[in-house]
């Protein structure tokens, strides 16, 4: 029998539901096999159409003719009540979900498009988000497995292109476990791995150009925050709650800009 929470969890997937509902259904997925499952697959799948699915944006031109069709519909008797009626539409939640989500692909592709800038995900997010991804499977989390950060060191040193920050902070509630590399943006990548209670996390560091990282962003229940120390960024990835990751990110910069003076 499937369970019933299914539609909740793909409608907290679409960025649906309020959130109590929502912390609901993060609960609901730590112990439910099946919509944890679900979540995972409709992440993957994400990530591959917007990987594979080339977008097509619309000419400025022809946007501009759409843009003026719809404000002047009507305008003898209602000035500007449709160009208003559609960016009310655009505003609440339903469609917001319909155009992130799996089954709105092709709506964003055609309607998202006459309106705004496509809000795709980048390319650097998405590898990101499907290395932590893959790293939760059996045997691919660590590639050393200890709680001694100049262990830990060491192997970065020996196996990785860069030489993040590595440190324990148990007395936080945040547990180093160990580390691995990720091959991605053309280096061997560290991959610190935390502990806060159930929930695994990973922080990544690489070495980047001074181009602009990513927003801090929330896919499908897994929370990313980027961020630059030096010639190295980072990225802690976590379905752990948003103030908890970012209590992570803050000490690793605390501990960063300490050992630079």
């Amino acid at each position: 029998m499937r369970c019933a929470e299914r539609q909740r969890a793909q409608a907290y997937f679409d960025d649906e539901l309020d959130s109590v509902s929502a912390a609901n259904i993060e609960r609901h997925r730590l112990h439910c096999a099946e919509c944890r499952a679900l979540l995972d697959d409709l992440v993957q799948m994400r990530i591959a159409m917007r990987r594979d699915v080339a977008y097509l944006g619309t000419p400025p031109a022809l946007r501009g003719r759409v843009m003026r069709a719809l404000n002047g519909e009507g305008s003898a008797k209602h000035p500007c009540r449709h160009g208003e009626r559609v960016r009310k539409w655009l505003s609440r939640p339903f469609s917001r979900g319909a155009l992130s989500g799996i089954g709105g692909t092709a709506i964003a592709a055609r309607v998202k498009s006459f309106f705004s800038v496509p809000e795709f995900a980048s390319p650097l997010a998405d590898d990101l988000l499907g290395a932590h991804m893959r790293s939760l499977r059996p045997a691919r989390l660590m590639d050393v497995v200890s709680t001694d950060k100049y262990r830990v060191e060491q192997w970065f040193s020996d196996h990785a292109d860069v030489s993040p920050v590595v440190a324990d902070f148990s007395g936080h509630g945040y547990r180093l476990i160990g580390g691995r590399t990720n091959y991605f943006n053309h280096q061997h990548a560290a991959v610190i791995v935390y502990q806060r209670g159930s929930h695994v996390v990973n922080v990544f560091g690489w070495s980047a150009s001074q181009h602009g990282l990513p927003k801090n962003t929330t896919r499908g229940g897994y929370h990313l925050a980027f961020w630059r120390a030096g010639t190295l960024a980072y990225c802690a990835v976590s379905d752990s709650a948003w103030d908890e990751l970012l209590g992570l990110a803050r000490l690793l910069q605390d501990l960063t800009s300490r050992e630079a003076r």
